[in-house]
């Protein structure tokens, strides 16, 4: 009796050994492992709250809570930095005008002691930080319409291979470099997480604003709803954005002269206007001691904003 109450202990600490070490074991170290990556992007503890909290306009407090309440007036100011890529907050950026503003108008004022020349040259110096911004853009949004061709075989290879669309646009966003592997990384996470496809592709079409984006979704969402061949539908769209971007290079090599030309009408009468009045500021005088002469530099100061306005609509040519 003994022998066989100790052969059924011995029978049922192998089972249930071999059971915790082949089965809950590695159940728990996955559940700690969890628990842990929660526990870092939540360190306040509360492992329950799974929606990702709103992105803060600026790291001071009252100035974030008057931003969000500024609602629309900052959300194109918003919407920039995120297609530019940079690491900064709205209140940064607003910050940085405020202070380059501020700096313009009293390098002016001290130097030459022109009122209305001060505030002009403080609103110039106020919109660089925002020229900055929309440079880091613009230059992302062109290295993306650079990678987009070659993201577009690589999905349409993948489809021929036989893996589903959303494999796909997994394999762009590893396989890829930057930006265009953060895009789709974004856009496989939102539908990987419960989005529906066409409403995480149709953020991506607002996220990136290029024609070629919105050539894609239209694409895809036409073969979802149409059906057809989405590989050679991809394949086409691929050959079209690449013949689009070689013509555009071709446009800015034809506009290169009226560009520079441009530049130079816009840059060469403040130019030219600072230089005489370093080099000859008695001659130059008489225009801020005379009232019709702050009249004078009043009125060139708003024919030369419509000068290059003007200038740049006629040399950015549509294609």
């Amino acid at each position: 009796m003994e022998l066989v109450a100790l052969t059924f202990v011995l029978v049922l600490s192998i089972v249930a050994g071999s059971y915790w070490a082949l089965v809950l074991r590695p159940e728990q170290a996955e559940e700690a492992a969890l628990h842990g990556r929660l526990k870092k992007a939540a360190p306040t503890g509360n492992l329950t709250k799974l929606l990702k909290a709103p992105e803060r306009l600026s790291d001071v407090g009252a100035f974030d809570r008057l931003l969000v309440r500024s609602g629309q007036v900052i959300t194109p100011l918003q919407r920039m930095l995120e297609q530019s890529g940079l690491r900064m907050t709205v209140g940064t950026l607003l910050l940085a005008c405020v202070c380059a503003g501020m700096l313009g108008f009293f390098l002016v004022f001290r130097f030459f002691n022109l009122l209305l020349v001060a505030f002009f040259m403080g609103a110039v110096f106020a919109s660089l930080p925002i020229a900055y911004v929309n440079h880091a853009r613009n230059k992302r949004m062109l290295t993306f319409e650079e990678q987009f061709p070659e993201a577009i075989d690589l999905l349409a290879r993948a489809l021929r291979a036989g893996h589903a669309l959303t494999t796909g646009l997994n394999m762009v966003a590893e396989e890829l470099p930057q930006p265009i592997a953060g895009e789709f990384k974004l856009l496989y996470d939102q539908q990987n997480y419960g989005l529906p496809l066409p409403h995480a592709l149709r953020s991506f079409a607002d996220r990136i604003p290029t024609l070629d984006a919105r050539f894609f979704v239209t694409a895809v969402l036409t073969q979802r709803d149409a059906g057809g061949n989405l590989s050679e539908v991809l394949d086409n769209l691929a050959s079209i954005i690449r013949d689009r971007f070689k013509l555009k290079r071709q446009v800015r090599v034809i506009s290169a002269h009226g560009r520079i030309t441009g530049w130079v009408l816009s840059i060469l009468p403040t130019a030219l206007a600072l230089f005489i009045a370093l080099t000859n500021p008695a001659k130059y005088r008489s225009f801020y001691t005379d009232p019709f002469g702050m009249q004078m530099i009043a009125f060139a100061l708003v024919l030369q904003v419509i000068g290059v306005i003007a200038i740049k609509k006629i040399v950015k040519i549509e294609y």
